[in-house]
Order: C-alpha cells, then sequence, then structure tokens
C-alpha cells in the first residue's frame, strides 16, 4: 500500500497534509516530538526531535519497518520565531539550524536513496520566507537553508525518479484565511502526481490560489 510519512508533523499544515493523503488512500506516518496522531486515527506515530540525529533517524527506520519505502516524505519541522541580527546567541542559531535545515538533511538522506533505488518517490519540503527579514534572521535562513537542500536532492536524484520540491508559503498560516492549510495541502499532493515531464521544484503560495 502506498505510504506518506509526514515530519514535523503539527495542528497546521502537517495535519492537513495528512488528511489530504489520507483521503487519497495513502497510509500516513507522523513523526513529531509529542508522537501525536493530531485527532487524524488510523495513522502511525513515531516520536523524535527533528533536530536529534539519532532520534530523527531511528524513528524514520521504524516507519520505513512498518511502512516499507515511502512514496511521499514531507519535511514540515522548523522552529518559528521571531529573532533580530545580534539578538540571539549562535547556540540558539544553531538549535534553530539543526531543525530548520539539517533535520531536512537527515531525513533525505535516510529516505531518499530508497526511493531512487525503487525509481520513483516525491520528497517535500515546507518552505517560507520567499524574501529574508531582518526581523526574523534564523528562520530567513532556515528557508533559504532547505531550498538548498531541494535544489541538491533533485540535482542528485532527480535523474533517478525522485521529484523533490518546496512548498513556500509567504504568510502566517490560519484556517479561513488565504494562507488556511487545507489549500495549502493542496500543492502537496499536486506535486506528488505530477508527471516527471511537469515536475516543479517550487511552489510558492501567496495566498488563496497561490
Amino acid at each position: 500500500m502506498p505510504a506518506a510519512v509526514i515530519v514535523g508533523s503539527g495542528p497546521g499544515i502537517g495535519r492537513s497534509v495528512a488528511r489530504r493523503f489520507a483521503k487519497e488512500g495513502l497510509e500516513v506516518g507522523l513523526v513529531s516530538r509529542s508522537g501525536s496522531d493530531l485527532g487524524l486515527g488510523g495513522v502511525r506515530t513515531y516520536r523524535a526531535d527533528c533536530g536529534d540525529e539519532g532520534e530523527l533517524r531511528a524513528a524514520l527506520d521504524a516507519a520505513a519497518g512498518e511502512l516499507g519505502t515511502p512514496d511521499v516524505v514531507v519535511y514540515n519541522a522548523a522552529i518559528i520565531r521571531p529573532d533580530t541580527l545580534g539578538e540571539v546567541d549562535a547556540r540558539a542559531q544553531l538549535d534553530a539550524w539543526s531543525v530548520n535545515v539539517v533535520g531536512a538533511l537527515v531525513t533525505a538522506s535516510q529516505v531518499v536513496p530508497a526511493m531512487a533505488r525503487r525509481g520513483s518517490g516525491t520528497f517535500i519540503v515546507t518552505g517560507g520566507m520567499p524574501e529574508p527579514k531582518a526581523a526574523y534572521v534564523s528562520l530567513s535562513l532556515g528557508k533559504a537553508g532547505v531550498r538548498t537542500v531541494v535544489a541538491m536532492v533533485d540535482e542528485e536524484f532527480g535523474p533517478s525518479g525522485v521529484h523533490a520540491a518546496s512548498v513556500t508559503v509567504a504568510g502566517a498560516v490560519a484556517p479561513g484565511t488565504a494562507f488556511d492549510p487545507d489549500d495549502i495541502a493542496e500543492h502537496y499532493w499536486r506535486l506528488h502526481v505530477q508527471p516527471r515531464q511537469a515536475w516543479e521544484r517550487q511552489v510558492v503560495h501567496a495566498g488563496t490560489g497561490g
């Protein structure tokens, strides 16, 4: 049975993406610090701090053991906070980087090679901050970093059939707004089912229909 694994699953985009893939008949695995099923039911849950390489790899191994090599993996983890230049120390910046970027890199290195050996798969990262903002230093750096991760995965594994892409969300996510998570989740499904000749590497959600 096809499967989707959402890493960094929470009550916003993570839940909406999980629900969207489940609607299409995929088994769903959720990786988060809480191990919550987000009230969805029928999903598999795994606990991991996405900034801890050992925990993250163990959770991904457990998911693969139960679900097989997933058809799609979404990296949705991020530390989202306002911080200006010099407002937080180097340790805090490194902690944010470990979740915002290194976790995506670890996830890709863990799951994408198996997809490539199979000849198919989708790796999607939730992006943001299409332009850097001085009030969000760590997040601006992180979102630029994950777009680079996607580019490198595409370069190395795209020829083997792995579609790497990012969904860049250019606003604050909230139900009932132009950045409703259910609307945003549609991009993930569309990217997953795109024919190879039409693959996109980045979608920007700038509002309803964006």
